[in-house]
């Protein structure tokens, strides 16, 4: 059992100069201004949003393996930008790195730069490969070589470059990383030392200079759709996210740091428990605590202290906290890597803040003395992790093989040894049960979303050539497979598994606890347990169509039962097809929009069947006014609708609701803190239109603007997972999967004669994974209290007002898919003046 030293949370404050606040005690982590939530709205309107979306095509990247090294691309420079956040700092802004590269370039050859992506803002990401030349023979070598440790075989690994990834500035306003990677890049470049000329030799450096150049140019941490790069790892909602993602599989690392700030002393992973359940961590924890110890003595060998610089010593979490900084979701760059063979990787914090309130209230002078500090440390990061690779590189290639040896022959999880490292207790233990393999029933839009979600995540997917039984039932030919016996059977499994409810273990968790792509994204996902599974099948590299439009005449139903048929749905509904809406919840297109079907159909894999008739209530499109998060505004208009974006001092400020049908609330309006003007306008809407809200900024409005009659009661603001619920035949319910997603969960009591339970929690539960304790004054507000309690509600008001209050997250972080067919109901039912969707 390791000594735990618990570090409170408390912010140390620096002076210029150097010096300190009287408190010499460090944080131990910053929340970025809290925005893990997204909870700003992205602030851009529809048009600007479409402009940009068709401006800013994403970049599709893979590496060419028949080339050699060095690459000498000439990058295209961007237009100067001397409102660069950058700038202030002293860094290099994001319009000079291009030109720097192609220097970086012409010293020698060693230096390779491309593009590998472009932000949600269109801007540039550039991979910078660093490494002794090779030609192309010797670049398929290490190809095939790759290919072979990934399939778990053993290889001679002094043949074998290690590869080593370094990410920098995936949050936009913790900018050092990028500019260190810039300065160890040039040192590698023209080193003599035999060293370094060694390093290069047995080694491939990798440098995402830049995750983030939205957030570096904007000076905010997340990007120009609002998300937080570094929650979006299981979903990928993100171009740089997708982008990191394609570096990651392709050039497979046995070691990454992801470069951030900002905790005094320095924070270096690995982390306190909980680990995650499915890495091989016995392999990971002895090689990312050596790492990090090293790590740790070049930070300080820099001879930065608190008296004189105002730096503490470097902390690990992993040694010196008890929880509270876990490696458990693997939404994170660090937590993600170790999926595709990083034996070892590390979230790095820098000391020195230069962001938020410092930024603009310091000295430019000081904030680029910190910055300065900030940059040398990053740097020294960086060269004691390649020192640290090429010390041990053999052991650490033999590592990698082992991760994947072990997934590709399907051996039990090994429970870590106590003691691996010094500490390692059993409170560090984690470990889970793999099924022989998972079983996903084919021909509906969200099955074909997973598979090719787990098939760009690298994981193998195989589809049933002939009916198969398997666990006490027979699957019909096409099922799709995901046999656990494959090398990166803990990235299928941590998608594929209900995941685990760790309550009881820990008290404090650093982000979100629970998410499951088997039950939130609609897809019916059935694991396999016995040994023996005889399957006539084969890898799929995409998954088959779904779409259909059945032959002959007549009306034409479609589900809204999944986020393809929403964005269906909509489409439709853009192009002036007459859509009425069936009291089953299906939309009904006249014959006359057959070919309209055809169309949408092939576009989003949806599938329709005849109607019996087009009897329902005339649907058209959506117009949403909207106070909500960012995850939220981009989920909302990924799914076609037209949203504006609002807020208290929006509607303040004089709004004109004449073109609006519905008004989403879950951010940023306070009913009560409008002016009589704006308050006059909001009221005079409502009598017409429809209002949905979402959690305690929704709840509020409700009862401040007096629309049901519901107390909304809130859980434990840190609860969040995966819970289970029964649904109502309602607007709203119908069709709503078994599951659902909370992050500080509500559910309404007292409920009025207006209103209706359109979702509950289980009675049993509800929570199914996650972290979701009792309020510890007063037992207050967990799991037991919600039991069969309303999660979410519908009515209509006293002014006719069709109002729907969600106690849930549909949307979180565009994460859960299964849910988001939910919202639109919602928003359709609001915006009617009949009760769509009413049986």
């Amino acid at each position: 059992m390791r000594l735990r030293v618990v570090i409170p949370l408390l912010s140390v404050l620096l002076l210029p100069g150097g010096t300190a606040a009287a408190d010499p005690t460090p944080p131990v982590r910053d929340f970025g201004n809290g925005a893990d939530r997204n909870e700003e709205a992205a602030g851009v309107g529809e048009s600007a949003a479409k402009t940009l979306r068709e401006s800013a095509p994403e970049l599709s990247w893979r590496p060419d393996h028949t080339r050699g090294y060095p690459r000498r691309t000439t990058l295209p420079v961007p237009q100067e930008n001397p409102a660069d956040a950058s700038i202030k700092l002293g860094l290099i802004p994001h319009h000079a790195i291009a030109a720097k590269l192609n220097q970086l370039q012409a010293v020698g050859d060693r230096v390779s730069a491309e593009v590998v992506g472009r932000s949600a803002g269109g801007r540039d990401m550039y991979l910078v490969t660093v490494t002794a030349p090779e030609s192309p023979s010797e670049t398929r070598r290490q190809e095939r070589l790759r290919q072979q440790i990934e399939s778990g075989h053993r290889i001679q690994a002094r043949t074998y470059k290690a590869p080593v990834f370094v990410n920098g500035n995936i949050h936009g306003n913790e900018w050092e990383g990028t500019d260190a990677s810039l300065r160890v890049i040039e040192e590698l470049a023209t080193s003599t030392s035999p060293q370094i000329k060694d390093l290069l030799a047995t080694t491939r450096l990798y440098f995402n200079i830049t995750a983030n150049p939205d957030g570096r140019v904007l000076g905010q941490r997340p990007n120009g759709n609002g998300f937080d790069l570094n929650r979006d790892f299981v979903t990928a909602s993100q171009p740089e996210t997708r982008a990191m993602r394609q570096i990651m599989i392709d050039n497979q690392p046995v070691v990454m740091i992801d470069l951030h700030g900002y905790v005094n002393g320095t924070l270096v992973e690995p982390t306190t428990p909980p680990h995650g359940a499915n890495y091989e961590y016995d392999l990971f924890i002895k090689n990312a605590y050596a790492n990090a110890l090293g790590i740790e003595q070049a930070i300080l060998a820099l001879g930065y202290t608190f008296e004189k610089d105002g730096t503490h010593p470097p902390q690990i979490p992993f040694r010196d906290s008890d929880e509270g900084w876990d490696d458990w979701p693997p939404i994170f760059t660090p937590q993600y890597a170790p999926f595709h063979g990083a034996v070892a990787s590390h979230t790095i914090e820098f000391p020195m803040r230069v962001n938020g309130t410092d930024y603009t209230s310091l000295p430019q002078a000081e904030l680029q003395r910190r910055s300065r500090i900030n940059v040398d440390i990053a740097s020294a990061s960086i060269r004691a992790t390649y020192t640290f690779v090429q010390n041990n590189r053999e052991r650490l290639v033999g590592d990698q093989i082992e991760v994947f040896r072990r997934g590709a022959a399907g051996e039990p999880s090994k429970e870590v040894p106590l003691g691996i490292v010094p500490g390692f207790g059993p409170e560090d233990v984690y470990t889970t049960t793999f099924p022989r393999a998972y079983a996903i029933p084919s021909g509906t839009p969200s099955a074909a979303t997973l598979v090719d979600f787990l098939i760009a995540n690298d994981v193998k997917v195989e589809r049933a050539l002939l009916p198969f039984r398997a666990s006490g039932r027979t699957y019909p030919q096409g099922t799709y497979v995901v046999d656990m016996r494959q090398p990166k059977r803990g990235l299928a499994n941590v998608m594929l598994e209900p995941g685990a409810d760790i309550s009881p273990r820990v008290d404090a968790m650093y982000d979100i606890s629970g998410w499951s792509h088997a039950l939130l994204w609609g897809a019916a996902v059935e694991p396999i347990t016995e040994r023996r599974l005889h399957v006539v099948a084969q890898p799929v590299k995409l998954a088959s169509p779904t779409g259909h439009v059945p032959r002959g005449e007549g009306p034409l139903s479609m589900r809204i039962d999944d986020a393809k048929a929403v964005r269906a749905l909509n489409d439709l509904l853009g192009q002036g097809t007459a859509v009425t809406m069936a009291a089953d919840g299906s939309a009904v297109l006249p014959a006359s929009a057959r070919q309209a079907a055809k169309t949408v159909a092939d576009r989003y894999g949806v599938p329709f069947a005849r109607a019996a008739s087009t009897a329902g209530t005339p649907l058209s499109p959506v117009r949403i006014a909207a106070a909500l998060s960012a995850d939220e505004l981009f989920t909302l208009r990924e799914l076609g609708f037209a949203v504006t974006p609002v807020s208290t001092t929006v509607l303040n400020n004089g709004f004109d609701w004449s073109g609006i049908d519905v008004l989403y609330v879950s951010s940023g309006l306070s009913y009560g803190a409008l002016n009589p003007a704006a308050r006059t306008a909001l009221d005079a809407f409502m009598t017409k239109g429809g209002v949905v809200t979402r959690g305690g900024t929704g709840a509020a409005f409700n009862a401040a603007a007096g629309l049901l009659t519901a107390t909304a009661v809130a859980g434990r603001s840190d609860a969040n997972g995966v819970v289970k619920v029964s649904s109502a035949t309602g607007p709203v319910g119908s069709d709503s999967p078994a599951h659902s997603f909370v992050f500080s969960p509500r559910w309404f009591t007292a409920l009025g004669p207006e209103v209706r339970v359109e979702q509950a929690y289980a009675t049993e539960g509800p929570l199914v994974a996650g972290h979701w304790r009792p309020n510890p004054t007063d037992g207050s507000g967990g799991p037991e209290a919600a039991r069969g309690q309303a999660a979410v509600v519908s009515g209509r008001d006293e002014r006719g007002a069709a109002v729907v209050l969600f106690g849930t997250e549909p949307m979180f972080r565009n994460h859960p898919k299964g849910l988001f067919p939910q919202v639109a109901r919602a928003l359709f039912w609001t915006s009617s003046t009949a009760d769509v969707l009413t049986p």
